[in-house]
Order: C-alpha cells, then structure tokens, then sequence
C-alpha cells in the first residue's frame, strides 16, 4: 500500500507524529511536508493521512501564520514557515480517488479542532475517509508532546493500514 503523510509543523511536534504514523502504516508510507507533497509525490496514493496543529481553535489561516512570523519571540526555537498551510495545500490538492485519515495536534483542553476542516478538503479532493481522525497531545504551547504519543501514533499507523487491507 502507497501512503503519504502529509504535515504542516511549526515547531516539529507534528512532524514527530507524521513520522511515527508513516512507520506504523509500514515501509511504503513516508511522511513528507506540504511543501514536498506534490502531485508527483502523491500520484497514486492508495492512502493520504494529513495533519497539522490546532492554533487559534482551528486550521491554521495564514493570518495566524503572519502572527507568529511576526511575534515568535516567546518561543524556544523559531517557527518553521518554510512550508505552506495544511489549508493552502488542501486548496491545491489534485483530484484523487484513494482513502484518507486526518490528525491534529493540540494543548489536551484546547476547544476547537482541526480534524474537521482536513477531513472536508481531502474529501473535496476525492479522498474518503478510513477512519476517524486523531488527535495527539502536546503539554504547552510550543510543545513537547505529551509521553507516549508517538507509540500511539505508531498504533494509529498500524491501525490505519490494517482498515486499508
């Protein structure tokens, strides 16, 4: 099975459960950014999970992202903008015909989500979920995550390639 994980990651926490979702999906799955997935990358892909944090209660706008760009002075490492919003990527996404999954990763009391808005752009691009989406934990607002959840984003992985069998 080809699968992709797709992220957008501020401060690597959603970097980290892309990767240990694309291991337990198994060795065909790769996590890659929005930046590297392309339409070349993503040319026939059985399954797309994509994730991204939950800021401002929702999908990151590209205002939020300005903000940050502007006053990251608090945090302990500088943002990486280098690649788009998971929600500009979705607006480009070419039109496919596999399965998808969405993640997000959040402060364990934050109201809102990102599930929702991920979930409606693969859908929009042809891709039907495979399963709920999930959301991983990180303990402040730049992170680290919370202990254990890259084994249960590996779980999530295995389960996830389990359903498309």
């Amino acid at each position: 099975m080809k699968a992709r994980v797709v992220y957008e990651s501020l401060w690597g926490n959603t970097a980290k459960i892309a990767r240990a979702i694309a291991e337990g999906i198994g060795p065909e799955a790769r996590a890659v950014s929005t930046a590297e997935a392309t339409g070349d990358v993503l040319a026939g892909i059985d399954l797309i999970v994509a994730g991204a944090p939950l800021l401002a209660f929702g999908l990151p706008t590209e205002a939020i992202r300005e903000s940050i760009r502007k006053d990251s002075g608090s945090a302990p490492s500088p943002p990486d903008l280098s690649h788009p919003s998971m929600r500009a990527w979705l607006e480009g996404l070419p039109p496919g015909e596999g399965r998808a999954a969405a993640f997000e990763t959040r402060i364990w009391w934050s109201p809102g989500g990102a599930i929702g808005a991920i979930s409606r752009g693969l859908k929009r691009a042809g891709y039907s979920p495979v399963a709920k989406g999930r959301r991983f934990i990180v303990t402040g607002k730049y992170g680290p995550l919370r202990d254990g959840e890259l084994d249960r984003a590996r779980q999530w992985g295995r389960a996830l390639a389990q359903a498309m069998a």
